[in-house]
């Protein structure tokens, strides 16, 4: 029996606004949902009903599960804002959104997304790499998605710009049911004690 380092409750997912023009991706967001709902995990998101966000969180709610959003004020439109949550957090920006989404979650999920996701995943495992938690982020590349983004951070640790340790803090799998196991799994590095949340 693998014995499980990370007990994971809540998790924050991050993905895309926007439908796109893949069906797998669409169609693989609302599973991600009816997945974390059916093993008990809560959703932690951006607070939108549109896109990718609003799949992830109909098949949490679809499948009985609990949905926290967390939404700066300055997106909190009647377009944007999903008004059936089960929670709906408010922040004064976007640092302090992800600073929330941060302090609520066990751990961290990307889907396919544009800039503000690509954003959202490079700053918390940022954060990691400088030891500001300890909590297991994973990448779910649906379809080949993220390939030529690998091949990039695969490049980066060959030309010596990215630590191998530190290459290896982000979990990659193509499905959703692969990507849980690795982060029930993994095992984080001792956290540094020159680093704290306050300097984020």
């Amino acid at each position: 029996m693998e014995e499980n380092y990370n007990i994971i409750e809540n998790v924050a997912v991050f993905c895309a606004s926007s439908d796109g023009v893949d069906p797998e991706i669409f169609k693989m967001a609302r599973i991600v949902g009816e997945v974390l709902a059916k093993r008990d995990i809560r959703l932690i998101y951006g607070g939108s009903k549109l896109g990718l966000m609003g799949q992830v969180a109909a098949g949490v709610m679809e499948n009985g599960g609990f949905v926290t959003g967390v939404i700066p004020e300055f997106l909190k439109t009647k377009e944007v804002v999903h008004t059936e949550l089960d929670r709906l957090i408010t922040t004064k920006d976007m640092h302090e959104r992800k600073l929330t989404m941060n302090e609520l979650s066990d751990a961290f999920i990307t889907l396919p997304g544009g800039y503000g996701t690509l954003e959202e995943l490079f700053e918390i495992v940022t954060w990691s790499q400088l030891g500001l938690h300890r909590k297991p982020i994973g990448l779910l590349n649906i379809n080949g998605f993220y390939d030529d983004l690998l091949s990039m951070l695969k490049n980066m640790t060959a030309k010596g710009l990215l630590k191998e340790e530190n290459l290896e803090i982000l979990l990659v799998a193509d499905s959703i049911e692969e990507l849980l196991k690795l982060m029930h799994n993994y095992k984080a590095r001792p956290v540094p004690k020159w680093m704290n949340k306050n300097q984020t």
